[in-house]
């Protein structure tokens, strides 16, 4: 696909990481998250001075914590989300950035050790021509890591009804002008999310079993600050598109794209994987 984006998402992610610049984001819930979404990347098998690619930086709150891993970051985002990343890894020397998107011609094919593309690929009309683009700049056996939105495979049906009843709202709320789908984002936030995750505090206290916490609604907020959740709340009902995928799919549309080795989270991060890029 030769124009793979939806122009009015990407408007609204800019517009998103304007507002939640990451700025507020404790040093720890940073690092904690970062520890999280990277728990099944394989650091030891990076070359030295490793050259790799974030696919929809967005902010860069990502990048942040990679850059100083790795030899060369290039961080790749359509929107005016460039900007704000350009201002926080700004003491980042080895950052390299791209107002692109994963479409365009951006790095020459087999030339990156690394890829990584969380949470972004499913916000694109073709996600499995968007996973087939990154893997076209690796190198071969190099690994991508990737988080795409789950279709609540692994989900009772009770849950996956509500999900569509808040889909519904989402449909609605992403229509609305940046500033009025901000506005009702937050207040989704502040009676919904929080009064939830504090909830599910609560139960955790009381001694509930791990899978009534697991299937309680919004319970992986339950660690996280007030902010993140205001984040995620204008990031889950703002964004226009949004596509979901199960294991299952995932794994093919990896395989597909040339990646080997599939390899899934076992944290609460529905669904996030690695893959090796085939050898020649």
């Amino acid at each position: 696909m030769s124009n793979n984006k939806d122009q009015k998402t990407v408007d609204g992610f800019g517009d998103e990481w304007e507002r939640f610049d990451q700025s507020q984001l404790a040093q720890d819930e940073q690092q904690g998250l970062f520890d999280k979404y990277f728990s099944i990347f394989p650091w030891s098998k990076l070359p030295e001075d490793a050259i790799g690619f974030d696919m929809g930086c967005g902010s860069g709150r990502w990048a942040k914590l990679l850059a100083p891993k790795v030899g060369t970051l290039h961080c790749i985002d359509p929107s005016s989300a460039l900007v704000v990343a350009k201002r926080n890894l700004s003491s980042e020397s080895n950052c390299v950035f791209h107002a692109k998107g994963v479409s365009d011609d951006i790095l020459p094919a087999g030339s990156q050790d690394f890829g990584v593309s969380l949470g972004v690929l499913h916000h694109i009309p073709d996600t499995l021509e968007g996973i087939k683009a990154c893997t076209a700049m690796l190198k071969p056996g190099a690994p991508f890591l990737l988080y795409l939105y789950y279709a609540f495979d692994n989900r009772p049906v009770w849950f996956r009804l509500l999900w569509q009843a808040s889909n519904i709202l989402r449909i609605g709320i992403s229509a609305l002008p940046h500033k009025l789908r901000y506005f009702v984002s937050q207040i989704i936030a502040g009676l919904i999310y929080w009064p939830l995750a504090r909830l599910a505090v609560v139960c955790e206290k009381f001694g509930a079993s791990e899978s009534f916490i697991d299937n309680f609604p919004l319970s992986s907020y339950r660690s996280l600050s007030f902010y993140t959740m205001r984040t995620d709340a204008l990031d889950r009902f703002g964004t226009r598109l949004e596509q979901r995928f199960t294991k299952s799919q995932i794994k093919n549309m990896m395989e597909s794209s040339g990646l080997e080795d599939v390899l899934f989270s076992n944290e609460s991060i529905y669904w996030l994987a690695v893959g090796y890029k085939e050898s020649e």
